[in-house]
């Protein structure tokens, strides 16, 4: 990738819509491009938190396994998207496994290479820090929106997001295509799959999606609007 395409890249990423272009052009020169194929774990819960992440192309999963064999997604990454970005302060172990949905292209900064920016650069930290709360007030506000919201409400609001991210990459044509399962939008969502199936069937028989095997279609999605209260 060419340092124009990264430093593009990185100024899609809410994490760093704070950064002025010499700071993103910065990044860009250490930053490294990778790719994964579906299913590849990009790492493991548990490893060493060296690197993080953006997303170019492509989409990914955050995962946890309990010990009785279950496994929950927590959140997905599309284009634009950052995982792993702790790394950027701190050696810490990964709290969730990474892996590719389909195949998905990356750039990777090493944290100590961020670290090292933000020591030359203290302008670099501070805006990054602005960014970061910026995350959590809305991740807070969200978390507490969802919990007065009923199970409808919270499934359609995970489509919607998943829809974003397709339109975003620019694959929207005849439909939008997203790659979750029943249980992965159950997850999501913080509902049983059995709630979750319901309320996708009611979507189907109203003609907003059709459903295949781990993917659905989403036909209308500003239809999905009218479940969000």
């Amino acid at each position: 990738m060419r340092t124009e395409e990264v430093v593009e890249l990185l100024a899609r990423v809410p994490a760093f819509e704070t950064l002025e272009k010499s700071d993103l052009e910065r990044i860009a020169e250490v930053a490294v491009p990778r790719g994964f194929e579906p299913g590849q774990l990009v790492f493991r819960e548990g490893d060493d938190s060296d690197t993080c992440y953006i997303v170019r192309e492509g989409q990914a999963r955050a995962i946890r396994s309990h010990t009785d064999g279950r496994t929950i997604t927590l959140a997905t990454f599309g284009p634009g998207d950052i995982f792993g970005e702790l790394a950027m302060f701190e050696d810490e172990r990964r709290s969730a496994t990474v892996e590719a949905i389909e195949p998905t292209t990356v750039v990777g900064v090493l944290g100590g290479d961020m670290r090292r920016l933000m020591s030359e650069h203290p302008g670099i930290a501070m805006r990054l820090a602005v960014a970061l709360a910026g995350r959590l007030r809305e991740t807070n506000e969200r978390l507490s929106r969802q919990s007065f919201q009923t199970v409808q409400s919270r499934v359609a609001v995970v489509l919607s997001r998943l829809v974003e991210g397709e339109v975003a990459a620019g694959r929207a044509d005849g439909g939008v295509l997203v790659t979750a399962t029943q249980a992965d939008l159950a997850q999501l969502a913080g509902s049983s799959r059995e709630s979750a199936s319901r309320f996708l069937a009611v979507l189907e028989r109203a003609g907003v999606i059709s459903q295949g095997r781990g993917r659905l279609i989403v036909h209308d999605p500003q239809a999905l609007e009218q479940y969000v209260f």
